[in-house]
């Protein structure tokens, strides 16, 4: 091997080392495992499942997980109805709430979810947290998040986005149950 070609191959070898460590370094941001988890205390306090007192003080009426949304422990999202639910695998609601969508959204059916950021930069510029990834759509990474403003996004936007968003209270109920391989049903 000439010294040319040996030095293409240590600098394609360095720049394929130094990819494998910023993945890694990327990975160890995720949450522990089911197991792991379990033992863990959650950090946000979960209020009865669509319940709670509306703006003039009158109790809100339960809102019911979309029929066809599949069994077991699962996060179901209806594009439709902009909410997502948190269900147990007893098929108890542990939490539903309102979202924003996203300017281009994920196909109804069945996913998983394929990762997890603690903090980054959204596709819209913003600072935001508890990402949890589940497809891609139109070439656009779609999966739930809270701005660390507090901020939506614009579902009418012209850049194509891919981030649910949701209140940060929220958000951190989704990061402490949606953990790897948990399963997403998408409804209408």
């Amino acid at each position: 091997m000439s010294a040319k070609s040996s030095s293409i191959v240590t600098a394609l070898t360095a720049a394929a080392l130094a990819a494998v460590g910023f993945l890694a370094y990327q990975a160890s941001a995720s949450a522990p495992d089911h197991a792991t988890a379990a033992k863990q205390p959650s950090s946000s306090a979960s209020p009865a499942p669509g319940k709670g007192k509306d703006g003039a003080g009158r109790q809100k009426a339960e809102v019911p997980v979309p029929p066809g949304s599949g069994e077991g422990e699962r996060v179901v999202y209806a594009l439709g109805a902009r909410r997502v639910w948190l269900v147990t695998a007893d098929g108890k609601v542990k939490r539903t709430y309102e979202v924003t969508p996203s300017t281009v959204s994920p196909a109804p059916g069945t996913y998983k979810v394929n990762g997890r950021t603690l903090k980054v930069t959204g596709s819209d510029g913003v600072p935001i947290e508890h990402v949890v990834r589940f497809t891609v759509a139109d070439g656009v990474v779609i999966g739930f998040s809270a701005a660390l403003d507090g901020s939506k996004p614009d579902p009418n936007a012209t850049k194509k986005t891919g981030g649910i968003r949701e209140s940060r209270t929220d958000g951190t109920a989704m990061w402490d149950f949606a953990l790897h391989k948990t399963k997403v049903v998408v409804v209408p």
